[in-house]
């Protein structure tokens, strides 16, 4: 029992300190990547980086436990540093087994109502290629790439909380607070429609819109599979998507965000 315990303790303390990435270490220059988010903004590493930015890129999946703990502390630091608009850019980057609609979803459950999210992309926007180029380890992982896209820290641990986050960002490395210049409800917002009734019996929704009058309509289970797509162009329409019993997320999408509430169906 106690060389059980033992192993337990080294494995640990070998993960903690131990290099998250496996084809960077740091010092190396990072390759370039082109990925595009799921509100469909794209996204260049050397262009961010040529503004004198460091790059903080959480690599997660959907089904993680870890990454379901980390996504609204990394949120809430993308949020507490500007929005991406000050020192440091933050973006989450998928392992490449979840699509848009799946990370939507995620980020609709996870990602923390009370903060703006980070920009993340799936699969469809290009995460395999930069999750094979990096090759975490484990998930999540978190690491920073420098202005001069170097990598500076491979290993950013543990993150369970804003401030642990925090201190384990190098010294040399000290973003200033600032506001970020879009509110959650112009960025992120779960604020931009709302439905009722909900709770719901699934047969019939109202959907009111409160800032534009143009939105595609995607319904999701809890497994990330559309189930139901429209459109909107009007300030508020009923739809009839005869759903069942369970957890569902209706998104829309408009040329400028992706708004995700969550609907309980009884």
């Amino acid at each position: 029992m106690k060389r059980i315990f033992l192993l337990i303790i080294l494995l640990i303390t070998f993960q903690l300190s131990h290099a998250q990435i496996n084809n960077y270490e740091e010092g190396d220059i990072v390759n370039d990547f082109t990925v595009t988010d799921v509100r469909g903004n794209v996204h260049n590493l050397y262009s961010i980086t040529a503004e004198g930015k460091y790059v903080l890129i959480d690599f997660f999946y959907i089904a993680c436990g870890g990454c379901q703990s980390l996504i609204p502390i990394f949120n809430e630091f993308y949020d507490k540093y500007g929005c991406n608009e000050g020192d440091v850019f933050c973006i989450a980057i998928n392992a490449g087994y979840d699509k848009d609609e799946d990370v939507i979803a995620f980020e609709g459950t996870y990602g923390g109502e009370e903060f703006n999210h980070a920009p993340a992309v799936s699969r469809d926007g290009g995460a395999i290629d930069v999750n094979a180029d990096f090759d975490p380890m484990y998930y999540p992982a978190l690491c920073l790439i420098g202005p001069d896209n170097m990598m500076v820290k491979s290993n950013i641990s543990p993150y369970e909380t804003l401030e642990d986050l925090e201190a384990g960002l190098p010294s040399e490395f000290n973003p200033q607070p600032m506001s970020c210049s879009l509110s959650i409800d112009e960025y992120s917002s779960n604020t931009n429609f709302t439905i009722f009734p909900n709770p719901t019996n699934g047969k019939e929704i109202t959907i009111k819109l409160n800032k534009f009058n143009h939105a595609k309509i995607n319904i999701y289970n809890i497994l990330g599979e559309n189930i139901y797509t429209g459109s909107i162009n009007e300030t508020r329409k009923t739809i009839n998507p005869n759903l069942i019993v369970g957890t569902y997320f209706i998104s829309l999408q408009t040329d400028k965000s992706i708004s995700t509430h969550k609907l309980i169906v009884n």
